[in-house]
């Protein structure tokens, strides 16, 4: 029987898994709830997060992944397992093959993290790619092709901002600025401003359902329930998508300036390849309202966000582990 073959983006706030074959099959909060007392792992995943900021003593919700690196080993790897036999059931003989992405910037060290945390959790190998490649594949462009292309690829945890020719980066950045930082961004401005006290779950809502970074012709608005820091009392507040693009101005302005910094190191070629093709967003932060505008007014080249942004990483490391299949089994002869 031959062996599975499985791409994971382990992200900072999401984990999706796709098997060849049947695409992607999972896709949960990369969140670990356990017992302080016992050590025991009591929710993995949506169950995890639904607990988040709401746990007694004994049980913390933690993100084993910061920033796209592991944070905590042990707990990464125990639910690394747990996804991959969620998502591939119990029942396969042989272990799976493995890609996983780790942002561009990572080190060796950190990368090494990764590898052994996916061989502990049952790989029979692993393969790590980077992320802003395994965005391109997954957004259906053509990477191998001598032609620039811009990727800005927006996570919870970091933005990799690649420029890929010929299957590889030719220059790339990584910036600790991403979805987590937009919810952080939201938490402060709600307390500076409405001196209300809000959880990062709530900040999320706000991004999610009015978030923007660019002036919208059409202003929204949500109630938002969070503790008044004078009263100490519950207190709702309406907070518009106007206000929501004052508390990301800042954030945002570094995505910007991360992307202007990598065109400048860009060659001459393919600057005059991505002007003519665009920049694209992936990634669950590419969702952000008013992104490619923003983009678009500071760079004066057209950006667009690829079809299913949050899902592009994982179908794009499941597709990487599908062509080295291929190639592994034309280049020797023999069948995997």
């Amino acid at each position: 029987m031959a062996g599975t073959d499985v791409g994971i983006d382990l992200g900072t706030a999401s984990i999706l898994v796709y098997i060849k074959g049947k695409g992607v099959v999972l896709k949960e909060p990369s969140v670990v709830a356990f017992d302080r007392d016992t050590s025991k792992i009591k929710a993995i995943g949506e169950e995890a997060r639904l607990m988040l900021g709401r746990t007694p003593g004994n049980i913390v919700a933690v993100r084993p992944l910061r920033q796209g690196v592991i944070s905590d080993y042990t707990v990464t790897e125990k639910m690394l397992k747990f996804f991959i036999q969620k998502a591939i059931g119990k029942k396969t003989f042989r272990k799976p093959k493995i890609a996983v992405c780790v942002p561009s910037g990572v080190t060796e060290v950190e990368r090494k993290a990764v590898e052994d945390a996916t061989y502990q959790a049952g790989a029979r190998e692993v393969y790590i790619i980077e992320e802003p490649i395994a965005a391109a594949i997954g957004a259906g462009i053509d990477i191998s092709r001598p032609c620039g292309n811009m990727i800005v690829d927006i996570g919870g945890g970091t933005t990799d901002i690649a420029v890929i020719s010929l299957s590889g980066t030719v220059v790339s950045t990584s910036v600790k600025i991403a979805g987590d930082d937009f919810d952080e961004a939201i938490v402060r401005y709600m307390r500076k401003k409405h001196n209300l006290l809000i959880g990062e779950r709530t900040a999320e809502d706000i991004k999610i359902k009015v978030g923007s970074c660019f002036a919208q012709a059409e202003v929204s608005s949500i109630d938002v329930r969070g503790r008044n820091l004078v009263t100490g009392l519950p207190k709702t507040v309406t907070v518009t998508s106007e206000e929501t693009e004052e508390a990301l101005r800042e954030s945002t302005a570094q995505i910007v300036e991360a992307v202007h910094s990598v065109l400048e190191r860009t060659p001459p070629e393919l600057t005059a390849d991505i002007a003519e093709r665009g920049i694209v967003l992936t990634g669950g932060g590419a969702m952000l309202r008013g992104l490619e505008e923003l983009l678009e007014s500071k760079t004066g080249i057209n950006t667009m966000t690829a079809e299913d942004p949050m899902k592009c990483v994982a179908i794009g490391t499941g597709k990487y582990v599908e062509a080295l299949s291929g190639n592994y089994r034309d280049g020797d002869g023999k069948k995997m």
